[in-house]
């Protein structure tokens, strides 16, 4: 069965690229057309992508392998994290850390001392620390967890890393390629295919689009895990210890059980011609649709968000002209000139005279 169909990357906004002045001719070959300004990207070929990365990434898990999720623009940050957490994967949705992958070993120190700091009681006084030491401590354990906490658990370097918006977390992708690590990642019409070697055509910037290509990754790394546990307990795998199934996994591989009578069987591949026939009514459709397209920049939001926050704390106080202004500071004066009358009679002093030039000498 389809893991998504074209109508959900539709409604989640997945088709619409940049403006066109923006794109990188490398993404041609991705673009279906352009309609108002801006490039339309082929579902079909999200589509037949999206398959492809999700069998690798199922692939990778099943073997033993870790997925790092990456995504620190604003977009991603909710999705990331909620998707990671939910598989037991490792994720980076703060600051890209240089030498994060290139300097694994620094990384591993520093992550044994967030682990060592977790460990101080620091409402407790009679360890030997002062309250000072115990406040610095807690600001260094904060600082950590904000930038670490979510490869807590990374022992080695991923097999994989899933990226959102390439062109943001470029230091990332510089050092998954001096390492060889394979990069997933959404490919926009502003990127460039030749930094991918797994790419999904679409938008990287809209929340929903973000929101759905994320958890088909975390999806595709949940079914990984199950088959893995299954290996395991068949004794084929090369997993040496088995741990239990956790809930989340329990009900994935209760939903994942394939249909056991022939009816159930002909219900799922008439559901799989319906699907086919309505992803390309779906595509028909957005080509012919005259709605305005929504226009693929962050910038824009970041602009009218600064806009609507000038305009919220604009001055209440009503503004004079001014005319209104000058009449006011004439009667000011007016009625100054009448409270000081003797100021007015007195005379201005005079100036005193320069002094004459000296005779120059013969």
């Amino acid at each position: 069965m389809a893991v998504v169909t074209i109508r959900q990357l539709l409604d989640s906004g997945v088709h619409f690229g940049h403006q066109t002045r923006r794109w990188n001719p490398k993404m041609k070959r991705f673009i279906l057309t352009e309609r108002s300004g801006s490039h339309i990207i082929d579902l079909q070929q999200s589509l037949q992508y999206i398959d492809k990365t999700y069998d690798y990434v199922k692939e990778t898990v099943a073997h033993g392998g870790t997925i790092l999720f990456v995504g620190t623009k604003k977009q991603a940050q909710g999705s990331i994290q909620e998707q990671a957490q939910r598989v037991g994967q490792p994720f980076v949705n703060q600051r890209w850390l240089g030498g994060l992958l290139t300097n694994f070993q620094t990384v591993s120190k520093r992550l044994a001392r967030m682990k060592e700091l977790e460990e101080i009681d620091f409402d407790d006084t009679t360890r030997g620390y002062t309250k000072k030491e115990l406040l610095i401590q807690r600001r260094e354990l904060v600082k950590l967890q904000r930038s670490l906490g979510g490869i807590r658990n990374l022992t080695k370097t991923p097999s994989a890393i899933w990226i959102v918006d390439t062109k943001k977390e470029h230091l990332a992708i510089d050092e998954a390629h001096k390492l060889g690590i394979p990069v997933i990642a959404i490919l926009d019409t502003n990127c460039d295919p030749d930094e991918v070697q797994y790419p999904i055509p679409g938008n990287d910037d809209a929340i929903r689009s973000v929101g759905l290509l994320t958890r088909i990754i975390a999806d595709a790394a949940a079914e990984g895990l199950i088959q893995r546990h299954q290996k395991a307990e068949e004794g084929t795998g090369n997993v040496s210890a088995v741990e239990p199934l956790a809930e989340w996994e329990a009900e994935l591989l209760g939903a994942s059980q394939a249909p056991s009578t022939e009816a159930e069987k002909i219900e799922t591949v008439d559901g799989l011609v319906s699907s086919t026939e309505s992803n390309s009514a779906a595509v028909a459709e957005v080509i012919a649709a005259e709605v305005p397209v929504e226009e693929n920049n962050a910038d824009a939001a970041v602009a009218e968000h600064e806009a609507a926050a000038d305009a919220s704390i604009a001055p209440a106080h009503h503004v004079e002209s001014d005319a209104v202004a000058e009449a006011k500071i004439e009667a000011e004066a007016t009625d100054a000139e009448k409270a000081h009358p003797a100021d007015k009679a007195k005379p201005a002093a005079s100036k005193p005279a320069a002094a004459k030039p000296a005779a120059a000498k013969k």
